[in-house]
């Protein structure tokens, strides 16, 4: 046991054991405390007008012009057929994010799969080898990103359904209907974007498009009056429209 505490501590796992170790914190404390730590987002550029080869599956409409967080997008399966019709290409950030599943599960999940894979395939190559405290042990760092990667992306695969079938805090739509915010950037059209909204003093976010395609413009008070068909994306109008 000390062995192996001493090659998780080493010069070469000591950056991925701390990393491991605060993901741990991270999953208590969002488990015990209910606690939304919104500091671990990470924005991205979803652009979904693409025609890619890649096994990836979308199940909604984006616009390249707008900001999607991660954990807003965590429930959305992308379809490779929904991807192909679009115009425009994805870029390799985007489409590396969507293969490997940090676009369609939660993203924090997926990171702590990848995260787990990372730091074992590096704990076990280096200590095979001996290699846990000198400049060879970084070939096994560096080297087992890639197939982290994989492993995230097969272990992961089969959660997607389960997510698919909840929002990020498993509010129903009927919940949501009715629910007011504050439109945080102008859509017309198919755009989407998030919008804030709160249940029970708990803050959430929701993918939201305008209703019959008009221009709602940024920081209108609106309300959320139905809900797309089988997708987690909801239509919204201005208040008192």
């Amino acid at each position: 046991m000390k062995e192996l505490f001493d090659i998780a501590i080493s010069i070469v796992n000591l950056p991925l054991t701390i990393l491991f170790g605060l993901l741990i914190l991270y999953w208590l404390l969002t488990t015990l405390t209910g606690i939304d730590l919104d500091f671990f987002d990470a924005d991205i550029d979803v652009d979904i007008d693409v025609d890619v080869d890649a096994d990836v599956d979308i199940d909604t409409e984006f616009d390249a012009r707008t900001n999607i967080d991660i954990q807003d997008v965590s429930n959305t399966e992308v379809k490779k057929e929904d991807v192909i019709r679009r115009r425009g290409k994805l870029n390799f950030f985007q489409v590396f994010l969507i293969y490997f599943n940090f676009v369609g599960l939660p993203f924090m999940f997926t990171f702590s799969f990848f995260v787990l894979f990372w730091w074992a395939i590096t704990m076990a190559g280096t200590s095979i080898t001996h290699s846990y405290d000198n400049d060879f042990g970084f070939v096994f760092f560096f080297g087992g990103i890639i197939p982290a990667l994989f492993l995230t992306k097969i272990f992961t695969a089969p959660f997607k359904r389960f997510f698919t079938n909840f929002n990020n805090k498993g509010e129903s739509a009927l919940e949501l209907l009715g629910r007011q915010g504050i439109l945080q950037s102008t859509i017309s059209g198919e755009k989407i974007s998030t919008l804030e909204i709160k249940i029970q003093s708990d803050p959430i976010k929701v993918m939201v498009k305008s209703k019959d395609g008009m221009e709602i413009p940024a920081n209108t008070t609106v309300e959320i009056v139905n809900q797309v068909k089988n997708k987690q994306l909801y239509i919204i109008q201005p208040l008192n429209y």
